[in-house]
């Protein structure tokens, strides 16, 4: 499995070449559990298309999608900057990359979000990350579930969005995980509009 392959398209959506270099080697790091995941095991949190064998991964590259859709629009896309851009999609990419944690466990770890996004920081050097670049990835990574940021016990473990980038990965993701929004798929799960 080439993962920079499955994500290509995403990654062709970053416009510096820096960036999107970092990106590869981010995507290279998700655990090879990731692409057959389901993004919900009971289907209660998650639309048909991200459910079964691989629904992960189509839910983060709906994610990815619903984020370059609206960075599309002038309306929108206008209050970020190339370099936000770049990295609220490489945030997208990442965000559920270790749902199950860095060593697979049996079920989804409520604190995901603080795995992936202290992964990255830990391991910034290894993924050509500047410090900036970095922190910014670690805090919308880590505040990107969004009110939904306790434990199974109901302790808060995980931080609310804060600023407008961190708010805009939670709005693509929480929007990726609407049942009433439907993304078609083809067999390879790429989206086929």
């Amino acid at each position: 499995m080439v993962k920079q392959e499955i994500f290509k398209e995403e990654i062709n959506y970053i416009k510096s070449a820096t960036i999107r270099n970092s990106a590869k080697a981010l995507v290279d790091a998700i655990p090879d559990y990731f692409f057959e995941e389901a993004a919900s095991s009971t289907g209660k949190y998650h639309p048909a298309y991200s459910l079964g064998k691989g629904g992960l991964l189509r839910h983060t590259k709906a994610a990815v999608r619903i984020a370059k859709e609206l960075l599309d629009d002038p309306v929108i896309g206008n209050k970020y900057t190339t370099r936000e851009k770049d990295l609220m999609i490489v945030a997208l990419i990442m965000h559920d990359s270790f749902k199950r944690g860095v060593i697979p466990e049996k079920y989804t770890r409520a604190d995901h979000p603080l795995i992936a996004a202290n992964f990255i920081y830990e391991h910034k050097d290894e993924f050509s990350l500047s410090e900036e670049d970095a922190l910014f990835l670690q805090k919308a990574i880590a505040s990107h579930m969004g009110p939904w940021n306790t434990d199974y016990q109901g302790v808060e473990i995980l931080p609310v969005p804060k600023t407008k980038w961190e708010n805009f990965v939670h709005m693509c993701d929480y929007l990726a995980s609407r049942k009433c929004l439907l993304v078609p798929f083809d067999e390879q799960n790429h989206i086929t509009v």
